[in-house]
């Protein structure tokens, strides 16, 4: 690639993966991060190339290549520096973070006693090297540094708290055992998510979400509204006991799903859904509470488990209905998570099974940790007026 201080995308970029198919990938890659390098050294100095301005942070002088072991093979780098400052394009950084943290996690298999072969298999499948015991242990230390100041930053105020948990598989003890992965994502005073913590414990569920929404209160969690979650009896009980005076919000999607272990017969499926949802979508809560009484008299000769539980149950859901019109939508279900979820279970089951719950938490916070940090460069989720 020319070097040069123009940030357009070059023309030949489709050619090239049109001509070499997934052969280019790695060219690709390489050129992509060059120019989103080169946008951000552009953007630091405040100062086009050999422009005058009273505005210039710096000077470029050059670059420094650099070679980034990748799943789809090392990838060459132009690394833009400047003359006096400390500058690294962040493209490069986050992009690599949560896959040198998978790489750690499988290796510490190798560490810890599994096939060699294997290992060695897999980590050049996925990172395109094999991984030596020292080297593990020296960008481990490393790794876990950033991650762990990165769990313990202090938060502040967050008006909206998103809650849910997913399963990993974890040895302990010569046993095979489902890891608990809490998860807390926040919406700040500027309308933007963040990913405000996560955790993994074998430990009892209750006493592992108490512990963990502690943390987040000593971290300086305070100026929440509303919490949305699920109905775990763990996770409200915790929530009462640290979060006692906040309204909760129990997932209107979660509750459609725990509807359908009430009907009796199977032809009510759709119809039990499209009446839960007409209570959902009611235009405020009057309404809702009306239209909820005569959906539970509906079914109280042909379905009366299911009219008892939604008695029980349906008010939980509708919570939001005490917050302004515009942020019902994001906030009446946790399935903004889902995302987030999707994309641990994804690199989780690469590895399949961690040797302890530290490699398990290394790896899921590398991975939310890039998420978090895209929604805050990125547009607000919603507006407070």
């Amino acid at each position: 690639m020319t070097r040069n201080d123009d940030c357009e995308l070059p023309e030949p970029f489709l050619e090239m993966l049109a001509e070499s198919g997934l052969d280019a990938i790695p060219q690709a890659i390489s050129l992509l991060l060059n120019l989103a390098a080169l946008a951000e050294r552009q953007a630091y100095l405040r100062a086009a190339p050999y422009e005058r301005s009273s505005e210039r942070a710096d000077h470029a002088n050059g670059f420094k290549s650099k070679t980034l072991n990748t799943r789809v093979g090392p990838v060459n780098v132009s690394i833009p520096q400047v003359r006096n400052g400390d500058f690294y394009p962040s493209s490069l950084d986050k992009g690599i973070r949560s896959e040198r943290a998978l790489k750690l996690a499988i290796a510490e298999m190798y560490v810890q006693g599994v096939s060699t072969r294997r290992v060695t298999a897999i980590t050049e499948q996925l990172c395109g090297v094999s991984v030596s015991s020292t080297q593990v242990s020296r960008a481990a230390a490393e790794l876990d540094t950033v991650l762990e100041n990165w769990r313990r930053r202090p938060l502040g105020r967050f008006r909206y708290v998103f809650l849910d948990a997913l399963y990993a598989k974890v040895r302990r003890d010569g046993c095979v055992q489902d890891a608990a992965v809490l998860l807390a994502v926040g919406v700040d005073e500027a309308g933007k998510r963040q990913i405000m913590g996560i955790s993994v414990s074998l430990s009892e569920h209750e006493v592992h979400w108490r512990e963990f929404l502690k943390s987040l209160v000593d971290r300086g969690l305070a100026g929440v509204e509303l919490i949305t979650s699920d109905a775990h009896q763990g996770l409200k009980a915790a929530c009462r006991a640290v979060f006692g005076g906040v309204p909760w919000q129990r997932c209107q999607f979660h509750l459609q799903q725990n509807a359908q272990a009430y009907i009796p017969k199977l032809d009510m499926k759709s119809q039990v859904a499209s009446d839960i949802r007409a209570v959902f979508n009611a235009e405020d809560r009057d309404h809702a509470d009306q239209k909820l009484k005569q959906v539970a008299d509906k079914y109280r000769q042909t379905a009366p488990r299911l009219a008892t539980w939604m008695e029980e149950n349906l008010p939980e859901g509708l919570t939001v209905f005490s917050f302004p019109g515009g942020h019902r939508r994001l906030l009446r279900t946790s399935n903004g998570l889902e995302r987030i979820n999707k994309e641990i279970r994804r690199r989780t089951r690469v590895c399949g099974l961690f040797p302890n719950e530290a490699s398990c938490l290394r790896l899921v916070t590398a991975v939310v940790m890039e998420i978090s940090d895209d929604w805050q460069t990125g547009r607000s989720y919603l507006t407070f007026d």
